[in-house]
């Protein structure tokens, strides 16, 4: 099997040492290239190169973010007609090895959230023949489109997100707490009077005054630390897309949310305030004044109309 491991040096999570075993464990088991990103895109191209070129496998040692990049390089290669009732046979199989803070796709496909142990289970499920199929999310907008593994989001979680980025881009981590941190002191500057989004789809009732909303492929959204963080805890990689949306920012009805999130894993969370979509193909949030927009906890500017699709069958993952 020939295979292609994409390594983010800069992975928060990892070290040399620890990159070096994990290379000489993984090629022990196939015919690997080791390649390693060097600038925002990078994972898409060569994941892109890497099934232009035949490769039967892609791995990932990174984030959310080299994930997310080298998902979109491998469904939007040259060639990606590929079959209608399954997609994903024709595209290489998918390897993630966790690397960064958060690593919210790896953990939602049941890996350990541990590089070393990650890379055992990988390799038990190669030897295994064991393999998942997963849908995705895709985001449309302004003649441009990105697939999403496990969220997207408009309003105050894209606020927080655009935050944190910054604070990185000054050397700092992005840990749990800072997350936590950030999106405390961003409440107080966020909007919290004037709604600005509209939700509109196919079957899907028109509903306005839309302050913020998170869109989701999987569950949980996120993860504070171990805890996992469940706003639409009905997702999941073999339905289409969910989404909570919230029609009032006040403090009361948010530190409810949270509670709610926070505790409960399997019922919706509940008040009338709140806007929930469940197993829905497409649908479009459309503002009137640009809100911030992030895509698997990557910021991506303000937008002022996204459309959301689910994209059924896309990879075949190792688990």
């Amino acid at each position: 099997m020939r295979a292609m491991l994409l390594v983010n040096p800069k992975a928060t999570t990892t070290n040399t040492r620890t990159r070096d075993v994990l290379i000489r464990a993984l090629g022990a088991a196939v015919e690997l290239t080791v390649e390693e990103t060097g600038y925002r895109g990078h994972a898409a191209s060569l994941a892109g190169t890497a099934r232009a070129k035949g490769y039967d496998m892609v791995a990932v040692l990174g984030g959310d973010g080299t994930i997310n990049e080298t998902v979109n390089g491998l469904l939007t290669a040259v060639g990606d007609e590929g079959d209608e009732e399954n997609p994903s046979a024709h595209r290489p199989t998918l390897a993630v090895i966790p690397g960064g803070s958060a690593n919210v796709f790896a953990r939602a496909l049941g890996l350990p959230n541990d590089p070393v142990e990650a890379t055992g289970a990988v390799l038990e499920a190669l030897r295994d023949g064991r393999r998942r199929t997963v849908g995705l999310g895709q985001a449309l907008w302004e003649g441009q489109s990105r697939y999403f593994t496990f969220c997207s989001g408009l309003g105050y979680d894209a606020e927080v997100v655009r935050a944190v980025e910054g604070l990185r881009g000054t050397g700092r981590k992005a840990t749990p707490a800072r997350y936590v941190n950030t999106a405390l002191r961003h409440y107080l500057a966020t909007d919290k009077r004037q709604p600005a989004m509209t939700l509109t789809g196919p079957g899907i009732p028109t509903v306005e005054g839309v302050f913020m909303a998170i869109i989701s492929n999987t569950s949980p959204w996120t993860y504070v630390g171990a805890h996992p963080v469940r706003p639409t805890p009905w997702a999941s990689f073999e339905t289409g897309l969910d989404l909570l949306g919230l029609k009032r920012m006040g403090l009361v009805s948010l530190t409810t949310l949270i509670r709610q999130i926070l505790t409960e894993s399997d019922s919706l969370p509940a008040g009338r305030h709140l806007v929930q979509l469940h197993d829905e193909a497409e649908f479009t949030l459309s503002a009137d004044r640009p809100l911030a927009f992030q895509l698997d906890g990557d910021y991506l500017g303000e937008r002022e109309s996204v459309t959301f699709r689910s994209t059924p069958n896309a990879l075949q993952v190792l688990v």
